[in-house]
């Protein structure tokens, strides 16, 4: 049998493995709490761009310390994770390039090729070894660090991603954690908050490599590239925009009266929509490269997509207090939002963070660095709230941006679309009769990490879990119940492994780093 015939009848084998159930440390956590099955009263997931676990946490702990720049050293008895070091993958790589160390120097980078089929052909049905000539970008103007297409294999490590590096030591990370599906932004934040990419209604523009071919029996897609949510006054008059059927998890708090926001840098109008014209966001920023971005993204803002969760016309809550409830925000606001509520004693139970567009990781017009100020910033801040003794945090991140990760995960969803390439033309396995297609997946690993009191300390997590994961923990923790309509959130690895609610252990102490350096304070 073929190493590719192997791996195929392998995460066949794995795709039907059904998730555990809720730990046995639950049962003995503290009971009485209002909604909650566990301790954990409030969530905040930080939603980041574009890395792959490798690309972040491939030699994880062991960093060069080399050159300038924050010197990391592992604790003692830091848990090893499947990456680039001890497996001897660094030199010895099927790939063309040989993976190789990004220095702090070289933050800022091209962005790399990231789209749902280019994504499938890297991964070679498993061999993991067409990353440069598939997905990698080469382009001297943008910084490809002489590498060509090979950047693709490039890696920051503990000197660069240090705040990262030191909430790995202090808190819990998996490293089996993987996008979903394959592709893009827009798909990795629809399958946060719903487990869905299917049910796109085309409202302007083509197919392209935006989504799957209409399906004439529904007139619906599936969602595989960027299309703009429709009806955004902030979009692109030019943009290919669909709407979503279906709920997300906004539907689900909302029928249990739990307060919920997105909150997103930029969301904020810079001209308000009046009766005669549509809201403008025209606020921008710099990285650290000099290079001026848009804050606001529209594709990244994935409640923007479904009807009954979106804000349009970008309207502000009509005073603090309703800051998470129902107003004309719609639980849709900018990010100077959460601080009034959260320094106001108005801390909604569930927010998603998404950070302004220089600061979120994504290659390009943002870096590691913009990143880490804004994640340390935010996280210091969280640590000092009253709520944080019943907070858990999560970061986690939206797409691969087609970095090299050596690790494939089990192919849960089969698709013969001919935007599949994973086994071949149009193969993705083979899709069941009656699943919705499109949705070829697990997609690349991606970097996940826990940050609570409850949180295991120093802990690494190898249960396989994807991006509705996270899903399946705001519908387990507030007893929501399941969305159905094939949601991936039915089938996701819960995340309870990641936490010790047994009430009688210590919990993990706060961490506060520095902004700049991400070294602990």
């Amino acid at each position: 049998m073929t190493f590719k015939k192997t791996l195929f009848v392998l995460t066949l084998a794995l795709s039907i493995v059904v998730p555990a159930s809720l730990s046995g440390q639950i049962d003995r956590a503290v009971v009485g709490r209002d909604h909650t099955l566990t301790p954990i009263q409030h969530l905040v997931v930080i939603f980041q761009e574009n890395v792959s676990f490798d690309h972040y946490f491939g030699t994880y702990p062991n960093a060069a310390n080399e050159g300038t720049g924050p010197i990391f050293r592992a604790k003692p008895n830091t848990p090893l994770v499947s990456g680039l070091f001890p497996s001897g993958l660094l030199a010895n790589n099927r790939n063309s390039t040989a993976p190789f160390r990004l220095s702090r120097a070289d933050a800022v980078t091209c962005d790399q090729d990231h789209g749902y089929q280019d994504e499938q052909k890297a991964f070679d049905g498993g061999a993991m070894d067409k990353f440069p000539e598939t997905v990698g970008v080469g382009n001297s103007t943008c910084n490809d660090a002489g590498k060509g297409k090979g950047l693709v294999m490039g890696y920051y490590d503990g000197n660069t991603v240090t705040a990262l590096w030191n909430y790995a030591q202090n808190f819990a990370m998996s490293d089996y954690s993987f996008n979903t599906t394959f592709g893009p932004s827009t798909p990795g934040a629809l399958n946060l908050i719903s487990g869905q990419t299917w049910g796109a209604l085309l409202v302007r523009g083509t197919p392209g490599g935006n989504v799957t071919a209409v399906d004439p029996a529904t007139g619906f897609s599936t969602v595989i590239g960027d299309p703009r949510p429709a009806g955004d006054d902030c979009d692109q008059p030019t943009a290919t925009t669909v709407s979503m059927k279906g709920r997300n998890v906004g539907d689900l708090l909302n029928q249990e009266h739990i307060t919920w926001g997105w909150f997103q840098g930029g969301f904020r109008p810079t001209t308000a929509a009046s009766d005669t014209a549509a809201a403008v966001c025209g606020s921008s920023h710099a990285n650290i490269a000099g290079s001026s971005s848009t804050d606001y993204i529209p594709h990244h803002e994935p409640f923007q997509y479904f009807v009954q969760t979106a804000n349009p016309h970008h309207l502000p809550p009509t005073r603090r207090e309703l800051i998470g409830s129902s107003d004309q925000a719609n639980h849709q606001y900018d990010l100077e939002d959460f601080w009034v509520a959260a320094e106001s004693g108005h801390l909604p139970a569930v927010s998603f963070l998404k950070a302004s567009a220089y600061q979120d990781g994504h290659a390009s017009y943002s870096d590691p660095l913009d990143e880490q100020t804004f994640l340390v910033e935010t996280i210091n801040h969280l640590m000092r709230l009253p709520e944080w003794d019943h907070m858990a945090i999560m970061i986690a991140y939206d797409d691969s941006d087609g970095w090299y990760d050596h690790v494939i995960g089990p192919i849960v969803h089969q698709s013969n679309t001919p935007d599949d390439s994973l086994f071949g033309d149009s193969n993705c396995g083979k899709a069941p009769t009656g699943t919705f297609q499109g949705r070829c997946g697990f997609g690349p690993r991606l970097p996940l990490m826990v940050i609570s009191p409850w949180a295991k300390s120093n802990f690494v997590d190898h249960n396989i879990s994807d991006q509705s994961s996270i899903l399946r923990f705001i519908e387990d923790n507030w007893r929501l119940g399941r969305l159905g309509n094939q949601s991936t959130d039915a089938e996701a690895g819960p995340l309870f492994t990641m936490f010790d609610f047994d009430p009688s252990h210590p919990r993990t102490p706060r961490q506060l780093l520095n902004p700049s350096t991400g070294e602990i304070e």
